[in-house]
């Protein structure tokens, strides 16, 4: 991974998880927990993907979607 796309995966992980701990009253270890087994963040690292040139906002809309499905790995 490339420190641009690391540093965008980063930036995008903070405030996605800073939203969670928001909207779900999370904590810190059960958000981060929520995005990192997520399909969501698995695409988010993928290169292939282009996720990581997304909104934080897109991004958490997908992951949302994904939590209120149940599908998370």
């Amino acid at each position: 991974m490339s420190d641009d796309m690391q540093f965008m995966v980063e930036y995008i992980c903070r405030e996605v998880t800073l939203k969670l701990m928001n909207d779900f009253g999370w904590d810190i270890e059960t958000a981060l927990g929520a995005l990192y087994d997520s399909d969501t963040y698995s695409k988010l690292e993928n290169p292939n993907t282009g996720m990581y040139y997304q909104s934080p906002v897109y991004v958490y809309d997908i992951l949302s979607e994904e939590l209120r499905s149940g599908k998370t790995q």
